[in-house]
């Protein structure tokens, strides 16, 4: 017996029961569907993940002071003062792996402008810390080298300070305002950037020179942290393994001695939450997947009804030439039949669920074709694979006996 009889008659006996068969796809509807949707909301919150990380700068390195030991007590990387604007000075000019770096020193207080004040954060900077942080400035410019070396008091605001502390729009440039005691004057405010994906207001902020911040606010002559960005994401690697030699030639670290800094970089920050999107992704998915398992059980109960029930034209068919090959292929293209049909009614709705997540939670999604054909080819294998116990069932039974069967 040909394939297109096979199938003729395979469809002919789903479409007499047609509810039994929408029931029996439900299973493999809905399992197709959730793991859809979940690999498309692991995958979007990845992608988003690595966005907002290359916004961040993706070959951005953080230098810390490190913990140390003083008197056999850990000290915290807060007491600790070990770097210096010679480390500074020399990491511009002894990486040749690092593009940019960039001093950093901050304090927290009250930004008043008139009546309205806003608690944020001054940091001090070099002009290179915008193309490390992938910063721009969106209206005024950026201090010059000249206002680094005087100490000048000037800043540029972030969004979020400049809607508060100028609620009636006014133009902040060229306008001053007062951090605790200390007059700012304002020459540029930066780009808005929104949210990162930890939810910190990256535009809650307010940047001076590096050397305002050191000589006027805090009065201290070490760097609280340094900033730097390798020449290409590549070279990161290469570029931690060069901050690292000049830091402990110039801190005079022998050989046996701990780093009193410590190196982070953004690829490891990035490793560590694919890592977990990734961990969260694979248990939606496998929670998911046991839809898909429930609707195979499913199937293979079904077929098993449809063995026991049509016993009788098994045996007919077999006693007119019919191999017990012909009847396990219609059996096994049967069960095939409706886990791809439901398959494919599963990535239709896998899609819109995707979608009104996307639309209405406000979630990043983004549907994969690997996920398509893998759902494609697990209702194929799950078909084959529950369907193959009630065809080999009904290939193996008596002609004789099946005929006689009430």
């Amino acid at each position: 017996m040909n394939l297109a009889n096979l199938l003729k008659i395979a469809l002919k006996a789903l479409n007499n029961n047609k509810l039994r068969c929408f029931l029996t796809m439900l299973g493999i509807i809905i399992g197709v569907a959730s793991v859809i949707t979940m690999l498309a909301i692991g995958q979007g919150s990845k992608d988003s993940i690595k966005a907002q990380i290359s916004e961040m700068g993706s070959n951005m390195i953080m230098i810390h002071p490190g913990g140390d030991r003083r008197g056999g007590v850990r000290q915290s990387a807060d007491d600790m003062q070990t770097l210096k604007m010679t480390d500074y000075e020399a990491l511009r000019t002894d990486a040749p792996s690092l593009a940019a770096v960039s001093p950093s020193v901050n304090s927290g207080g009250q930004f008043i402008n008139g009546n309205n004040n806003w608690p944020s954060s001054l940091y001090g900077i070099s002009p290179e810390y915008l193309e490390i942080r992938k910063i721009k400035v969106g209206e005024g410019e950026m201090f010059s080298e000249q206002e680094i070396k005087s100490a000048a008091k000037v800043c540029l605001l972030g969004k979020t300070v400049v809607d508060n502390l100028f609620p009636d729009g006014t133009n902040p440039i060229g306008r001053t305002v007062r951090f605790n005691k200390i007059p700012l004057t304002v020459i540029g405010v930066l780009e808005s950037k929104g949210t990162n994906s930890m939810g910190m207001d990256q535009d809650d902020m307010v940047l001076a020179p590096y050397t305002t911040v050191m000589k006027r606010v805090l009065a201290v002559d070490y760097l609280q942290s340094l900033y730097a960005s390798a020449l290409t994401e590549d070279m990161t690697d290469q570029a931690i393994e060069e901050i690292t030699e000049i830091l402990r030639t110039n801190h005079r670290l022998t050989p046996e001695a701990d780093d009193d800094f410590t190196i982070r970089s953004q690829q490891e920050l990035s490793q560590m939450m694919n890592s977990t999107s990734d961990m969260m992704t694979v248990l939606l998915a496998c929670i998911a997947g046991i839809s898909l398992l429930v609707g195979g059980i499913g199937i293979m109960n079904i077929m098993y009804v449809s063995v026991t029930e049509r016993t009788r034209e098994i045996g007919l068919r077999m006693s007119i030439g019919a191999r017990g090959r012909d009847i396990l292929a219609q059996f096994l293209i049967e069960a095939v039949i409706i886990s791809v049909s439901g398959g494919v009614i599963g990535v239709i709705i896998g899609g819109a669920a995707s979608w009104i997540v996307n639309v209405v939670a406000h979630w990043p999604v983004s549907i994969q074709i690997y996920s398509v054909i893998l759902s494609f080819a697990v209702c194929t294998v799950t078909g084959v694979f529950f369907g193959w116990y009630p065809a080999q069932k009904a290939a193996n039974l008596d002609p004789i006996e099946a005929i006689r069967y009430e």
